[in-house]
Parts: structure tokens; C-alpha cells; sequence
């Protein structure tokens, strides 16, 4: 027998592989070490990394976010809770076994349970790109029922890891609001991206479970005072435990008992590190706090998404919901994300199905109980019901006002077309109401002594004729009249537009003539009673600026008069925004809580209702406009802007709601200052700059298109992978294929289609449009066809093409085409022939 010496290589391998030896292998961001029984595994440019234990178990005990572990002691585990006990993956199994084929972990071999059930469980981790991809696949040994799950529980160090949570439903879980140990909210789904705003650093969980089954969460504060986030995969949607409670106060159990079936079910989880100023950047705002605007949206913004169908803007906090409130497709907008654009449009649907009676009536409000209503109105099923304080009409403006500018974000016809019978419905049980045919539409409520109320201020007893209401009428009626025309109802549309020009006509008369104005206070009034007494002449902020904001008052001489007096008085009590009203209403005018004044809605600040003050002094003073917006994110910089009011006095924060309509005053800065106006066939900008916002640069996504935005005064580019356009107005375009279309003004009297041979990029400069002259030029070379709608039928005009003069008629349809094959940069020039 011949004896070799083993190499030291081979020595190395052999003692290395002998029982008791350990040793850390690394392969690829895997990194084992078979003593501790733990495995690391690590994305390539190790943003993120999971430590995986599995000597007692299987449990995630590490997640590493650039280098530092975000987790508690608890790590990550799944599980379930029955009446007899709670069992995990985290408890000691005899059978653990790791296994590693083609870059994939498995953990097999773990059952956990009781008596009556038993669970096992496997592993499977993999690295994909950036991400970690963890796939569980669960068996259930029989049907059962059970009282929670962790499909997984993520268990964090504590509530100050994360700021919050962006959910895929387009909410958002405020950390600091779970105050106290078992403070928990539900909601019915499953991705998540939690984030720091002081690192930036942030956490994306995708979560997807396989077909037949659906997926829920709960973010708690845990016994010890962790920050956990539990992922339940059940057979159908949950039902709330607690009424229709989402958020249950020193409660951990959210989620009513489920059943289970005996079989498989499994889920695939992406872990991955996002760079979240990047993710989730304003871009450059010149003369604005784009950190305030962007951390304001992702949380006060989010907050009034309180689940899926359902976004308020009283939120999951006090589980909340007013349907009188037209802003939430606005605030959409501003957040620019599609899952809150998907969620709205499924609210949209929820509440026409729900909430409508068959007399077109909107029932004014979501909670999770009984206790708000007026009596027998409370549906114990949906949640809906009508306020206790009185009919509040304005649900049914805000349902259509919504309706249609969500429209113009989803940009589905086949959504608004399911909305028509509602919409049609809604603006006739209102139109009904005009009962003495004055062309003003009377509330349900018919004098102060009755004490109720019929709009947003509650507990202010608005009565009979509204002007407020009557404000945001004019405003749903305009905007469902240019839905009709859309949906091919032209007979419709101009029945609807002539009752809002009926409305405009009534609403303006001096107030001794049956409308609202009035001369000597130089102000709209809020209301007249059934006895034609007038009511509200103490400066009330959201019914003045209504009439400016939904075009129902265009007259410049009332308008400066309105907001001169308005700007006055707010200079001379330095407030930093708007209070409901001015002055006193009467005592017989309000309720109790409102007196003496200035006190809640007699008086306070409520910055809900910002975005018409913007939207009102934007076109008539930008620089007050701006300033109102600039005190706003100063004053989400001090408190978060977590409250329901500010007190005039002090103008600290008050009351239990946290209310997401206070950052209506941003969502105006993009709608009314940025001029963002999406239409459903097009992207739309309308700005309306000021020489200190100059160079502002953000991007926009509006289905599934990101569109770059420069802007700047008499200066605005908008762009995109397809296009280019600069022009010195408003302007629309979409681009589909090869063909580019460009809306003058964002209207849609005349446009511009242009289309090349091959699918190259288009750029363009419009020079000027103007009623009977329009020049573009094209700077990206190709063979064009240019066609022009929305001429004078039969006229005939002159084309210039750079230096090149021809005549060109019209067709009787008002268009004509030119065909240009275009070298370099080519100018054109149509204007009537004289």
C-alpha cells in the first residue's frame, strides 16, 4: 500500500468537513456558517441582507439595511394563534433541514401546532437582482378556525425604525399614531415600503399570495414596544373583529376568527432596499420645501386612505369617512401614485353601490359604528349612514365632483360610463330641490330653529338656500356636463351646463334680489332661511372663495374686494391660514360647542379648505398664494400638520381627528400654481408661475407615463421617451405610436396631430397660438403629416414653411393637413387668409 501526503489544500477540505468543525463558507452573497446553523444572504451592491436561523426553527433573526439591523430580538416568523395557544417557526423542531440547489435555500422539515392542527412549513430564499426573493409554502393538516396568522410578523426594533409605511393601496401607516402597546391597524393588503425620512433609507415588502387566496395586514406596537407588521394569507377577505373598526385602540387582534382549509398555501415575498429620496423625490422646487411637500403628501396626503373603497380624509384613526368632501380625486393627484388612483376609482364604485339611495341620494358619511347617525340611517353592513347634525347636501356635489376629476386621472370610459346613471342621478335629486324655480337649489333643512346643518360645517345651521352648496353645484354640474359630452351626451351635457348658467345667473344678484351677494359687506352670505332672512355675513372663508375658485363669481371687482378683505384681516391677526369664518355667527346660528367666539367651527383655522383659498388668489395674486402654501409646509415642519383645527388664538394644533384634507393647500400648489391637469386622453399642464419658482423640475406619471416637467414663467417643456414640447401657454399632449397630439390651452376646441413615418422621438417648440395664427416648429428630422382640427369650416388660410408661402383651405370639417418631409428644423405658420 503506497502512503501520499495529502496536499495542504486537501487537509484544509478534509478537516474542514469533519463533525464538530466550523467554519463560514461564502458563495455568491450566500454566507453559511452550519455550528451557528445560521445562513446570510446578501444582494449584490449590499444594500440588504437577512440572516436566517434555523437552529431552533426556522426565523429571520437579522434584516440589515445598509449594514444596520432594523429588527428586534423577535426577528421575522411566521405562525398562527388558535383559542388554545399560539405557535411559530420560531419554535425548536427536530427535523430542520437546509438544503441549496442553483443559488436557492430551503428550510424544510418544520411542523408547529396543537392537538387539533398542525402546520408545516417551507423555506425557499433566492437572490433576484436587488431583491431577496422568499417564498413559504404552508400546509394545514385539516380544516380549522383560526384567530390570527403571521404570514410572516416582521417585528422591528422599535417605532422610531421607520417613519412609516407607503401601502399599496395608496395609504399609509403612521408610526407615531400607534401610541399605546397594542395600538393596531388592519387593512386588507399586503405591499409596503416602509421608510426613514432622516436616512433615506427604506424597506419595499411585495407580497403575493397564490390564486384563490388574499392577503391583509396589521402594523402594531407590540408588549415590547416593538414595531411589528404581520402579513395574513387567508381563503377570503377578512372581516374587522371590532365593528368595521381598522384601527382598534390597545387592541392586537383587529381581524374576526377565519376558517382554514386542510391543503397548501403559499406566498412569494420581494425584500428590497429602496433609496427612497430617489423613489419618492419632488424634484427641484425652486422657492418651495420639496422635503416638507414630499414627506406632507406621503403622510397627512396618505393618511385618509383608511382601507381598500375606502378614502376619506378623517382617516383610520378615528376610522372616518365624510362623503361631503370633493377633494379627494384632487389629492390624488398630488400624490401621484397609481394605487391611490385605483383605490379612489374603487371607493368611487363602492360608494355608487353602496351608498346611493335609489332616489339618487348620497348618504353623507362612513364610520366603523352606530352612535353618529340620525336614527334608523345607519347601515350596520356597509358602514354608511347619514350625519346626526342634519342632511349634509354636499355629498352630493362631492360624489360627482370627484367622480369627474377622477375620470381625468384613470382616463377609463368604461368607468365613467358606469358612473353615468349615478352622476345623472345624483345632480337631478339636488336639481329637484329648486322647489319655488329660482334657479337655486334648496337643503332638506329650512331655518335655524330646526338646528340643523347641510354641509361641512356640521354643527353650523346652514339652511334653505346654501351658498356654499349651491358653489360646489355649479362646480359638478360644469364638470359632469364635459363628462356627458365625453360619454357622446350632447343633449345632456348642454341640459346640465344650462343649469349651471342659470344657477351663476340667480347666485350673484344682490341679496335684496334673492341672490347671495351683498353690497354693503361686500362678501357672499352664506345662507337665507325659508323666511328670506339672511344668514352668514361674517366673512365665512370656504364660501367666498368657492364662488372665486368653481368660477361661480368672475366678476374682478367682487372678487378684489373679497380677497383684499380677506387678506386684510389675516395680516392684521398674523395667521398663518384661513379660519372658517372671520367674525361671529350668531348664537342662534350654531351650536353650543361653537360659542363663545372665535371657537371650532365659529371661527377656528381648518385648513381643509385651503385648496380654494389657493386656488382663489392664484390667478388674481400668485405671491398670496404662495405664501399661504409656505406657511403650510413651515407648519408641517413644526407638528406634522397631525391635527384636526388650529385655534385662532394660539393657532396650535386641536382636536382628536387628524384630518388629510389639510394638505389640500399642496395639492393646489401642483393643480393651481404647477398647473398640473391631467385629462383622460391626455397629460395637461396649465401653469400659472411666478418668477421665484422659476427652473422648478419634477417628474409626473400619469397611467403608466412619466413625463418630465420644466417649468418656468411664459416658459414650459413637457416631455417624455416618445416627445418634446416647449411652449410659452397651457398645452396637452398625448402620444400613441407614431402619431404626436398636441391640445392648445389643454382644451379640446382645437388640436394638432402630428404623425411620422417611423417611431423616432418628436420635438417641438410652439412658437404662438393664437385665435388665427398658429406656429410650431419641428426639430427632430423625419417625413411628417401635420393635421389641424378646429378651424373655420371652409376658410382659407396661409401656410408658411420656413420661408415658403402657399394657400390652404379648410375642409367643411374644420381641418386641413400638410405633409412635410423635415430635414432639420422646420418652422410653420398658419393664420387666415385676409
Amino acid at each position: 500500500m503506497i502512503r501520499r501526503m495529502l496536499t495542504p489544500l486537501l487537509l484544509l477540505l478534509f478537516i474542514a468537513h469533519q463533525p464538530g468543525f466550523s467554519h463560514t463558507a461564502k458563495t455568491s452573497g450566500i454566507q453559511r456558517d452550519p455550528a451557528a446553523k445560521t445562513i446570510t444572504i446578501t444582494v449584490p451592491d449590499k444594500n440588504l441582507s437577512i440572516t436566517i436561523d434555523y437552529s431552533a426553527g426556522y426565523v429571520i433573526k437579522q434584516l440589515k439595511i445598509k449594514g444596520q439591523n432594523v429588527l428586534s430580538s423577535n426577528g421575522i416568523y411566521t405562525g398562527i394563534k388558535t383559542k388554545k395557544g399560539t405557535f411559530s417557526s420560531a419554535e425548536r423542531a427536530q427535523n430542520v433541514r437546509l438544503t441549496e440547489k442553483d443559488g436557492e435555500i430551503t428550510l424544510s422539515g418544520l411542523v408547529y401546532g396543537d392537538g387539533t392542527i398542525a402546520v408545516s412549513e417551507t423555506w425557499k430564499f433566492k437572490v433576484t437582482g436587488d431583491k431577496i426573493h422568499w417564498n413559504i409554502t404552508r400546509a394545514y393538516n385539516t380544516d380549522a378556525e383560526l384567530e390570527e396568522t403571521a404570514f410572516p410578523q416582521y417585528n422591528f426594533t422599535d417605532l422610531n425604525v421607520w417613519k412609516g409605511g407607503i401601502l399599496d393601496n395608496g395609504g399609509m401607516v403612521w408610526c407615531k399614531y400607534l401610541k399605546q402597546v397594542n395600538d393596531t391597524y388592519g387593512v386588507h393588503t399586503g405591499g409596503v415600503t416602509f421608510w426613514n425620512a432622516e436616512t433615506g433609507n427604506a424597506l419595499r415588502i411585495s407580497t403575493k399570495p397564490d390564486d384563490g387566496h388574499t392577503v391583509a395586514s396589521k402594523y402594531s406596537h407590540s408588549l415590547q414596544n416593538e414595531f411589528t407588521a404581520t402579513q395574513l394569507v387567508t381563503d377570503s377577505t377578512l372581516n374587522q373583529r371590532y365593528d368595521l373598526n381598522r384601527f382598534v385602540g390597545q387592541k392586537a387582534d383587529v381581524f374576526a376568527p377565519f376558517k382554514v382549509k386542510k391543503g397548501i398555501v403559499k406566498v412569494d415575498i420581494d425584500l428590497q432596499y429602496i433609496n427612497y429620496f430617489a423613489a419618492y423625490s419632488r424634484g427641484s422646487l425652486p422657492g418651495i420645501d420639496a422635503t416638507a411637500v414630499r414627506e406632507l403628501l406621503n403622510t397627512t396626503g396618505r393618511y385618509g386612505v383608511v382601507d381598500n373603497n375606502i378614502i376619506g380624509a378623517n382617516g383610520w384613526l378615528t376610522n372616518w369617512k365624510c362623503l361631503h368632501e370633493p377633494f379627494f380625486a384632487q389629492i390624488g393627484m398630488a400624490v401621484d401614485d397609481k394605487n391611490y388612483t385605483q383605490n379612489m376609482s374603487a371607493t368611487l364604485n363602492q360608494e355608487r353601490d353602496e351608498a346611493m339611495l335609489a332616489d339618487g341620494r348620497v348618504l353623507s358619511r362612513w364610520h366603523n359604528a352606530a352612535g353618529d347617525e340620525i336614527p334608523g340611517t345607519y347601515n350596520f353592513k356597509t358602514g354608511y349612514y347619514e350625519a346626526m347634525w342634519g342632511y349634509t347636501i354636499d355629498s352630493q356635489t362631492g360624489y360627482v365632483i370627484n367622480a369627474s376629476e377622477q375620470f381625468d386621472l384613470n382616463g377609463d370610459i368604461a368607468w365613467l360610463k358606469s358612473h353615468q346613471i349615478s352622476c345623472e342621478k345624483a345632480l337631478d335629486w339636488l336639481i329637484k330641490r329648486d322647489a319655488n324655480h329660482n334657479g337655486i337649489f334648496e337643503m332638506l333643512n329650512n331655518n335655524i330653529a330646526e338646528k340643523k346643518a347641510s354641509d361641512w360645517l356640521d354643527i353650523v345651521w346652514a339652511s334653505y338656500e346654501n351658498s356654499f352648496v349651491n358653489a360646489q353645484m355649479y362646480e359638478a354640474l360644469n364638470l359632469w356636463a364635459n363628462c356627458e359630452s365625453v360619454l357622446g351626451n350632447r343633449e345632456k351635457s348642454a341640459y346640465y351646463a344650462a343649469i349651471a348658467a342659470r344657477l351663476k345667473t340667480a347666485f350673484n344678484k344682490p341679496i335684496q334680489d334673492g341672490g347671495f351677494w351683498s353690497p354693503e359687506k361686500r362678501q357672499y352670505v352664506y345662507w337665507r332661511d325659508n323666511d328670506g332672512s339672511v344668514h352668514g355675513d361674517n366673512l365665512v372663508t370656504p364660501v367666498n372663495f368657492a364662488a372665486i375658485a368653481f368660477g361661480i363669481c368672475d366678476d374682478k371687482e367682487r372678487i378684489a374686494q373679497i380677497l383684499d378683505q380677506i387678506e386684510t384681516r389675516a395680516v392684521k391677526e398674523n395667521l398663518f391660514h384661513w379660519p372658517l369664518c372671520f367674525d361671529s355667527f350668531t348664537k342662534e346660528e350654531v351650536s353650543g360647542g361653537n360659542w363663545p367666539f372665535p371657537k371650532y367651527e365659529n371661527g377656528d383655522i381648518f385648513p381643509t379648505w385651503g385648496y380654494l383659498g389657493i386656488r382663489a388668489y392664484a390667478n388674481y395674486d400668485k405671491g398670496i398664494a404662495l405664501k399661504y402654501i409656505n406657511n403650510l409646509l413651515q407648519q408641517y415642519k413644526k407638528d406634522g400638520l397631525s391635527s384636526q383645527r388650529y385655534l385662532r388664538g394660539t393657532q396650535l394644533g386641536a382636536g382628536e381627528d387628524i384630518l388629510a384634507g389639510i394638505s389640500t393647500s399642496i395639492t393646489a400648489l401642483y393643480r393651481d400654481i404647477y398647473g398640473i391637469r391631467p385629462k383622460w386622453n391626455r397629460m395637461g399642464i396649465e401653469p400659472n408661475m411666478s418668477a421665484s419658482l422659476n427652473g422648478t423640475e419634477f417628474s409626473y406619471t400619469l397611467r403608466d407615463t412619466v413625463y418630465q416637467l420644466n417649468l418656468n414663467v411664459n416658459n414650459y417643456t413637457m416631455s417624455s421617451g416618445g416627445f418634446s414640447i416647449t411652449s410659452k401657454e397651457s398645452f396637452g399632449a398625448n402620444k400613441t405610436g407614431n402619431q404626436l397630439t398636441f391640445y392648445p390651452g389643454n382644451k379640446d376646441a382645437m388640436l394638432l396631430q402630428i404623425a411620422a413615418k417611423t417611431a423616432d422621438r418628436i420635438n417641438m417648440q410652439v412658437n404662438s397660438w393664437q385665435p388665427n395664427a398658429f406656429s410650431w416648429t419641428i426639430t427632430t428630422p423625419n417625413s411628417y403629416q401635420f393635421t389641424l382640427k378646429g378651424l373655420q369650416p371652409g376658410s382659407l388660410y396661409e401656410l408658411q414653411i420656413n420661408n415658403q408661402m402657399q394657400k390652404i383651405k379648410a375642409g367643411n370639417d374644420g381641418s386641413l393637413t400638410i405633409k412635410k418631409v423635415c430635414r432639420d428644423a422646420t418652422k410653420f405658420l398658419i393664420k387666415i387668409a385676409v
